[in-house]
């Protein structure tokens, strides 16, 4: 059992705390592992197969201008992140720093978001992986077999657990592979739609400055705002880089540099193959044409025999990768969240265990993978309109995480600020800018959920996303109630020492 401390201190006067060493593999991610691990996380292949379609359906040929604004609040709080990770490397993340800056109830219940998009979003790749994978397989028609693709949907989740299990770097490998099959991948699919538009495609369209004029765009208030809201969500998932600080190289600094790195090579590549697609498919509401809504669940899978001919597979493949990539690192921050909520005392002390071999939140992640499952398998045979409508309400919950750890820094910092320019705009005005355009998009979000006819499912006459995505976020609440009386918790809500509470770096055998 080690009770070893590091005590860390950002840059500029930043306040240094203490972070407990929790017997998590040090150092052994690089910043090139960190920027991979952000950019896996989003699943940018699916994401945009899956979204560019519903975000031309609102905003036309200004898609690529959309994508940016979307971006704009990301890129504040991966500041946010940077800021206060170089303060706190704390494999916490939202949990411990909203602890830091508002008390235990707002780092509970910041942790619990966390795990909750982790949980949620699982069963929603969980459902794509088990399809695209059996897409590949004959005709394709095994992929309308609900319980086989359930099956195969549950069997990744598992595989995933185990390999998150086994090892940060066992990890690392197939985070390696995959994201080189996938990107492999999309650039063969690039580069074949580039060869098309220069042979000239008959029915594509030039590319024009227009799609960035914000002016044009914002002819329609509500378009933007709806298309920014689809976008902003596409580029969750790069703080995992962060999740994992304790196990990278200068943890102080190399996970930030990895968010913010990754949040441009993201937007990068976004907006690169939104152009491309949209000049070779158009955003007509014919054929392939992104503003068909026979195509809004993929663009991609529409367009693959067009573009690739009998080599579409690939594209199959890359957004099979993707998600299977994505599945993977989606369970390293759930895990690593509650490993360090356990060390702190606000979960059982059994949370806080890490394997002594090796040297990951062996029970959380158990615990994390399990959850995921059962969450899935419920939902499935349950309503598969009612997971949809779960899924949906995903953006509440990462606009909730998301906007708390802006606030967060801003409040952390806020005796820094005056310091320097650099203090007062990347701990101050860019975190509160980000957090307060979160706020603002989780109440539009909820807005529109309302409406009975937003998603596929209502309940009391209520839209089915705002209901599932209320009442998970209300169970955080009830559980951290539950938690403020447990023996084993009540010391981490009110600052007296428990017998129960879990030593720093406890090991599970």
């Amino acid at each position: 059992m080690s009770t070893e401390t590091t005590t860390a201190g950002g840059p500029g006067g930043a306040p240094g705390t203490t972070v407990p060493a929790k017997g998590l593999r040090a150092g052994i991610l690089d910043l090139g592992d960190s920027v991979m691990l952000g950019l896996a996380s989003t699943a940018p292949v699916y994401s945009l197969a899956a979204t560019l379609g519903l975000i031309v359906a609102v905003n036309g040929n200004y898609t690529p201008l959309i994508l940016l604004l979307g971006f704009i609040p990301v890129l504040f709080i991966a500041y946010a992140f940077r800021e206060l990770n170089s303060a706190i490397p704390d494999c916490g993340t939202t949990f411990t720093w909203s602890r830091r800056a508002f008390g235990p109830w707002a780092g509970w219940l910041g942790g619990w978001g966390v795990a909750l998009a982790g949980i949620v979003v699982l069963a929603n790749l969980a459902q794509v992986a088990g399809q695209y994978l059996w897409l590949l397989v004959g005709d394709g028609s095994l992929a309308a077999n609900k319980a086989l693709v359930t099956a195969t949907g549950v069997l990744f989740i598992a595989v995933m657990t185990l390999v998150n299990y086994r090892g940060i770097r066992l990890g690392e490998h197939v985070q390696r592979v995959l994201t080189y099959v996938q990107y492999i991948a999309l650039g063969i699919f690039a580069l074949a739609i580039v060869v098309r538009i220069v042979a000239g495609a008959p029915e594509g369209q030039a590319f024009d400055f227009e799609w960035f004029n914000p002016v044009g765009a914002f002819a329609d208030p509500g378009a933007v705002v709806h298309g920014a809201l689809l976008a902003l969500f596409i580029y969750w998932g790069w703080d995992t880089c962060l999740a994992v600080n304790e196990e990278t190289e200068n943890p102080s600094t190399t996970p930030g540099r990895g968010a913010v790195i990754s949040a441009f090579v993201l937007v990068a590549i976004y907006v690169s193959v939104a152009l491309l697609v949209m000049m070779y498919a158009t955003v007509g509401s014919e054929g392939i044409g992104l503003g068909n809504e026979a195509n809004q669940d993929d663009v991609f899978l529409a367009m693959r025999d067009v573009v690739l001919g009998p080599w579409g597979w690939l594209i199959v493949v890359a957004v099979l990768a993707s998600v299977l990539s994505s599945t993977q690192t989606t369970i390293l921050p759930t895990a690593r969240g509650t490993l360090s909520m356990g060390v702190h005392g606000a979960l059982p002390a059994k949370f806080g265990e890490v394997h002594p071999k090796n040297q990951t939140p062996g029970f959380s992640t158990q615990v994390m993978g399990a959850a995921a499952i059962a969450y899935y398998v419920a939902m499935s045979f349950l309503s598969e309109n009612l997971l949809s409508d779960s899924i949906s309400a995903i953006s509440l919950f990462i606009a909730f995480y998301y906007a708390l750890t802006g606030f967060a820094c801003f409040w952390y910092f806020r005796g820094t600020l005056r310091q320097s320019a650099r203090n007062l705009w990347f701990r101050g005005v860019f975190p509160l800018l980000g957090a307060l355009l979160l706020t603002a998009a989780f109440f539009i979000s909820a807005v529109q959920m309302w409406d009975p006819a937003y998603g596929d499912t209502q309940i009391f006459g209520i839209g089915g996303a705002f209901v599932s995505g209320v009442l998970l976020l209300a169970l955080g609440v009830v559980l951290a109630v539950v938690c403020r009386f447990l023996p084993a918790t009540r010391g981490y809500f009110t600052g007296e020492p428990s017998a129960a509470s879990p030593a720093a770096g406890s090991t599970s055998r």
